[in-house]
């Protein structure tokens, strides 16, 4: 079977559940955010130096295939992303905070895997605006909402410990 199915040439697609849904939709727009965020882990996990960030980014990776899941459907999706999943990586900001203390503003990008966690973490911040929009018109799980703001903390974190590691954090002079 082929990936081009032509039934999306009519501007529609399908959601998981099944339903028929226009391209540019809310919904679509959210979890397409999710999507092309995703794509951008991709490549910060073959720039990155540090193993236990590369670790953390296929952590991620699988975590936002859930998240897509639930905003791809029409109600209960069945692999949910939970409270415990976004105790679980505001966990891992509060351990980088320990490791990365942080003293003011930081100008990002340092580093190249740096520069592109930082451009995740603002495709994280978009996909959250998207996810905002789509929950003001439809239900949207609380769960989804809070993890995709807390992974825009952890890229930060992640991005600020990348630069300590090569001793390159920058810190904005007033």
């Amino acid at each position: 079977m082929s990936i081009s199915t032509k039934t999306g040439d009519n501007g529609q697609t399908n959601l998981w559940s099944g339903e028929r849904i226009a391209k540019n939709s809310p919904r679509v727009e959210a979890y397409g955010s999710i999507d092309e965020l995703n794509s951008s882990l991709a490549e910060a996990k073959h720039l990155a130096k540090s193993d236990k960030i590369k670790q953390l980014l296929i952590e991620i990776q699988n975590d936002l295939f859930r998240v897509t899941g639930a905003l791809a459907s029409h109600g209960d999706f069945k692999y949910p992303i939970t409270d415990a999943d976004v105790e679980r990586i505001t966990s891992y900001v509060h351990d980088f905070e320990k490791e990365v203390p942080l003293t003011g503003f930081v100008i990002p990008g340092s580093t190249w895997p740096s520069a592109k966690l930082d451009t995740c973490r603002t495709i994280a911040r978009r996909a959250e605006r998207r996810t905002l929009s789509l929950a003001e018109k439809e239900e949207v799980p609380i769960p989804v909402i809070k993890y995709i703001n807390r992974l825009s903390d952890l890229l930060y974190m992640m991005a600020r410990f990348e630069e300590k590691i090569e001793n390159k954090l920058t810190f904005k002079i007033w």
